[in-house]
């Protein structure tokens, strides 16, 4: 048996890879802590998951401009909290969410070695990390050769989409999914649970845009979406929230912002994608790129208006190549199997580092 320590935030979607491997090292028989924001306690609560909060509170804005992402990188509490922890209930194996670069300069400075978790495109984040670069030199700390020092860095994606990665190991998707199978044309609109300016007159031309349409159209608005906020034809069925095991194998089509959690789980399942972004400061944008490269779906602006995203969502719903290539890269996601991926490289990470310890 081993030893983790997971050191996480409260980003939203960045906590899935790390919820996923801590519960499959658990289920494994070893012995799994995650350090993290109080409000993440309920996304990690599987049987043999410690969780233990920052012992400060903060609260993140969901923007990722220079200065947020400053916040949350150089945050000392969460360092002294991480290092208090790992001296209390020393790991064989410590994993950092990618943006935690205060965490992993306080390891570098104690000699301790430590895995980088990524949660997106690493390709995306080598575009937009030198920006933050800029600001943290002056710290002492250059965020590239901190990423770069994880041991190794994980990304959990299907590696041809990642355009431009470094010397990263792709796990594959989180999501464990299964070949689509609709009873009849199937649209499911799903953008981002985070409140964007843009969130709610994106929603409200998506959702004239599918007026009529003829398919079953499932929405889930999410909490930032008050009931009767929105005009909602008829016929749309409309959630708070679901989860995607439930929709995707029924999917044809997943409308979505460009979130990389979604991304993954529609083309686990083999299903073509329409991507809106929401905020192009984040990898929406990006992942909406790679998805239309790969030619898996399409992307347009979230300004489009009702009759071009009605167009775009007729066009991927009929046969096409885009249908094709979505079903070939589910087949690859699913070969890849990034939960027991990622965790069998962890066990070889902890396995090391336990002989290492022996040597000494």
């Amino acid at each position: 048996m081993a030893s983790f320590l997971f050191v996480t935030w409260d980003g939203g979607g960045n906590a899935v890879p790390a919820a996923v491997l801590a519960a499959e090292l658990a289920l494994r028989g070893h012995e799994v802590t995650v350090l993290g924001d109080a409000t993440q306690a309920g996304a990690f609560r599987a049987p043999g998951t410690r969780f233990v909060p920052f012992s400060g509170t903060r609260a993140f804005p969901t923007g990722s401009t220079p200065r947020d992402m400053l916040r949350i990188a150089t945050d000392s509490g969460m360092q002294r909290d991480m290092m208090a922890e790992f001296a209390d209930h020393p790991a064989d194996a410590v994993v950092v969410d990618v943006a935690l670069f205060g965490v992993m300069d306080a390891l570098r400075r104690a000699g301790r070695g430590y895995v980088v978790l990524e949660h997106t495109l690493d390709g995306v984040l080598r575009q937009v990390l030198p920006s933050l670069d800029a600001v943290l030199r002056f710290r002492g700390m250059r965020v590239l050769h901190l990423l770069n020092a994880g041991a190794p860095v994980l990304a959990p994606t299907i590696p041809e989409l990642d355009r431009g990665h470094g010397p990263v190991v792709h796990i594959g998707p989180m999501v464990r999914g299964v070949p689509a199978s609709p009873a009849s044309p199937t649209v499911v609109l799903s953008l981002s649970t985070v409140p964007y300016p843009a969130l709610f007159p994106t929603w409200q031309r998506l959702l004239d845009a599918v007026e009529g349409l003829p398919a079953r159209v499932v929405a889930t608005f999410g909490p930032e979406l008050p009931a009767g906020s929105l005009r909602v034809p008829d016929g749309v069925e409309v959630h708070g929230w679901c989860p995607h095991e439930d929709l995707m194998p029924r999917a044809s089509l997943v409308v979505s912002h460009g979130g990389h959690g979604t991304a993954m789980a529609a083309l686990a399942h083999g299903v073509p994608l329409l991507v809106l972004p929401l905020d192009l400061a984040t990898d929406q944008p990006w992942v909406g790129r790679a998805v239309q490269r790969a030619g898996v779906g399409r992307m347009l602006c979230r300004r489009s208006r009702a009759g071009r995203i009605r167009a775009a969502i007729e066009s991927l719903l009929a046969d096409g190549p885009h249908r094709s290539a979505a079903a070939r890269m589910g087949e690859r996601a699913r070969a890849l199997d990034g939960r027991a991926r990622g965790a069998d490289v962890l066990e070889m990470v902890a396995r090391a580092a336990q002989r290492e310890s022996h040597r000494e």
